[in-house]
């Protein structure tokens, strides 16, 4: 499961799509509805805010925002909270990290947006989330 920090505007289609089935998924995790992947680092970001739900469900609008935007239809109807009123953290090195991941993948399955990007250094974030000091963070699983 990878809830990218990242503006979901920086993915593939390929990249959306998985993201909008894995936030679905992270979404379910938060509700009880699921015995897989309760313990799943990622989600830990989400836990530790005011509404959970919301919190997750702010992160899938802007999903289906940037969905929209590119002319496809994601179902909407299946957020189930939204209006989470405060940013979360994300710290520069978690998005740094996340930034040179996406973009290993992106060189590999669309060159053209890989080619694109190249010249980001710091991608913005993803709408929910503002950006602190810090490394990567203690829950990521850093692959060398």
């Amino acid at each position: 499961m990878r809830l990218w920090s990242v503006h979901p505007q920086y993915l593939d289609k390929q990249g959306l799509g998985g993201l909008w089935r894995e936030t679905l998924l992270a979404q379910k995790v938060l509700r009880g509805e699921t015995k897989g992947y309760r313990n799943h680092p990622q989600l830990e970001r989400f836990r530790k805010t005011a509404d959970p739900l919301a919190a997750i469900g702010s992160y899938l609008r802007e999903i289906v925002n940037e969905a929209c935007r590119r002319g496809y239809c994601y179902d909407e109807s299946k957020i189930l909270a939204e209006g989470y009123p405060e940013l979360m953290p994300v710290t520069e090195g978690q998005l740094r990290y996340e930034w040179q991941h996406l973009q290993a993948k992106l060189k590999i399955r669309s060159p053209e947006l890989y080619a694109q990007n190249a010249l980001i250094e710091m991608p913005i974030p993803h709408p929910l989330l503002t950006i602190v000091p810090g490394e990567v963070e203690g829950w990521e699983r850093v692959v060398s």
